[in-house]
């Protein structure tokens, strides 16, 4: 079988996609590239990318499954540094964007955040503390040889 390379993007349902693109761009730099139109022309649906490149995104109306999903986290987003963990801290704080702390997590440092439909957004670092949480209620150990 063919190895995966990577995910090619992440679709998130939405419940009004004028205000998810919005929201998007002005947090990830969302850069819509597509867009889908249903058989009656009207557009319930977009795809491009955030962090200039660094990952796609698609956005689809459906209200429905935005709900359900809200306070479930299906993404961590990728950043390499605790200082830049930092900085993404005061960019939400500048849109002002409520946010959790900086977290130690089970690996590295956690930023957690909503969007507008409550989706929950992780921010993780590649970074890694060092610290064993793998004792602590909701926090991973290690089980194997994963990477």
């Amino acid at each position: 079988m063919a190895r995966i390379r990577g995910i090619r993007g992440v679709k998130v349902p939405v419940s009004d996609l004028a205000r998810s693109i919005e929201w998007y761009r002005e947090v990830f730099g969302y850069e819509v590239a597509w867009e889908f139109a249903d058989a009656d022309g009207v557009v319930r649906g977009v795809a491009g990318w955030v962090g200039g490149g660094a990952a796609g995104l698609s956005l689809r109306l459906n209200p429905e499954k935005a709900k359900a999903l809200a306070g479930f986290d299906p993404v961590n987003w990728a950043v390499e540094t605790r200082e830049d963990l930092r900085e993404w801290i005061e960019h939400l704080d500048g849109l002002g964007i409520p946010h959790s702390p900086e977290i130690e997590a089970s690996i590295g440092w956690l930023l957690v955040f909503n969007d507008p439909d409550g989706l929950e957004i992780h921010v993780y670092t590649d970074e890694e503390h060092g610290a064993d949480h793998g004792d602590r209620p909701g926090y991973g150990r290690r089980v194997g040889m994963a990477g």
